[in-house]
């Protein structure tokens, strides 16, 4: 293994992967320099703060700060090692857009020297991790890269290109950068070795080896297992509506059987995996993909169903104060990308049902779309002073302790089993 002393890291990206990889990095003797576009990022780690909510990760850059192996920087510099780890969203009609991840592999390429090691770990569509090679080879075609460029033999100065998604969650980030296994995938097998082995380095879980395809395609089929396992869920609450049977029960009685494990239905799929992964799927092999379509699909129109829901009670109300409890996509946490709740708590605003009211403890204003639409932020207490029904939409474990008696005489819809 290397010596940690004076190898250098480059992490491009830092957001829920990126920061919590540079700083367990620093900790661990690296010397990293993070990169990102935004310069208020950029200030606030230099001062030993975080921008994002996650348990433990503010003593972990606060220590990686002021040891000095931690700076953050608009613009990437030389380094041993580039770890990309910036957004893979999609476009309109569910593209995968990689501008983020071209734009992160140009930036470093004017840094890179020999024997350097890129890693990508956005998760991303099959053969994004060659087309990271080819892209580096485009800016640097005097560099050996396997596939991308012709040389007699292999040599000291060829660019190792590889793969290995992360695979943590949200609000367990710091822990399972260490504990989980890892998938590293490289365009070479030299390439592989490399990165397995940095990885070794600082992960106490396995590390397994494969090619770069078969890597991203395994991050990809991890969520979209999710993905089909909650459609199922979420169809089956649609059944049970019809069939004025209560769905909760059901799951639980059929979870008795030692092979049945159903999830439990909510308000929609969010977050920047489990809502974005299997369109990638989906984008690489249409015809084949028919099952995780259809799983998309009754996902993307769950929220329509909770709107529709609130809808039908609001109807039966004059100027209804409705309000909508968690707008993250999932539980204790401070994330809103993808999430259902806001696109439900948008959707009732446009549909002029009422007031809308928001209630989000982990956040500090509401996104501009909801403000632009009159939504407001409140605290839990205001709220259920206000509110004639209420929608629980996050299980945050602060709305777990409401009493009982404060949602009486509410009409209460709960999509997520927060209440019962």
């Amino acid at each position: 293994m290397r010596d940690p002393q004076g190898c250098r890291i480059c992490v491009m990206g830092l957001g829920y992967i990126g920061l919590p990889t540079a700083g367990l990095l620093a900790g661990k003797g690296f010397e990293v320099q993070g990169v990102d576009v935004n310069p208020a990022v950029i200030e606030t780690i230099n001062a030993g703060r975080i921008h994002i909510l996650e348990p433990d990760l503010d003593l972990l850059v606060e220590s990686a700060v002021q040891s000095g192996r931690l700076k953050a920087d608009i613009r990437p510099a030389a380094a041993d090692i580039f770890i990309l780890a910036v957004p893979t969203p999609f476009k309109d009609g569910y593209e995968p857009d990689l501008v983020y991840v071209e734009a992160a592999t140009r930036a470093i390429a004017p840094h890179l020297a020999s024997g350097n090691l890129v890693i990508l770990e956005s998760t991303s569509p099959v053969g994004t991790t060659e087309q990271v090679a080819h892209w580096l080879a485009e800016e640097r075609p005097e560099l050996a890269i396997p596939g991308c460029t012709h040389h007699p033999t292999e040599t000291a100065g060829t660019i190792r290109v590889a793969h290995c998604p992360e695979r943590v969650l949200p609000g367990r980030i710091v822990h399972e950068l260490v504990t989980n296994d890892r998938i590293v995938g490289g365009i070479d097998e030299t390439s592989t070795v490399a990165a397995a082995d940095f990885y070794r380095e600082f992960v106490a879980g396995q590390v397994l080896l494969t090619d770069s395809r078969t890597a991203e395609l395994t991050k990809l089929a991890e969520n979209t297992f999710r993905d089909v396992n909650i459609a199922l869920a979420n169809e089956l609450s649609r059944i049970c509506d019809q069939l004025g049977i209560d769905v909760r029960e059901l799951i639980q009685l059929a979870n008795h059987h030692p092979r049945v494990e159903i999830l439990r239905p909510g308000p929609g799929v969010g977050g920047h995996c489990v809502a974005v992964d299997p369109w990638f799927i989906i984008h690489s092999a249409p015809e084949q993909s028919r099952l995780i379509r259809a799983a998309r699909e009754v996902n993307t129109a769950q929220p329509e169903t909770v709107v529709a829901k609130v809808c039908v009670e609001a109807t039966h109300l004059q100027h209804p104060t409705i309000a909508c409890f968690g707008l993250a996509y999932k539980a204790d946490i401070d994330d809103l990308r993808e999430s259902p709740a806001v696109e439900i708590a948008l959707r009732l605003a446009q549909e002029g049902r009422g007031r809308i009211l928001a209630v989000e403890p982990h956040i500090k204003a509401l996104p501009t779309p909801l403000a632009n639409a009159g939504v407001r932020l409140c605290g839990a207490e205001e709220v259920l002073a206000e509110a004639d029904i209420v929608l629980g939409l996050v299980p945050h474990r602060a709305f777990r302790e409401l009493s009982p008696q404060a949602l009486q005489e509410k009409i209460v819809i709960d999509t997520c089993g927060l209440w019962g």
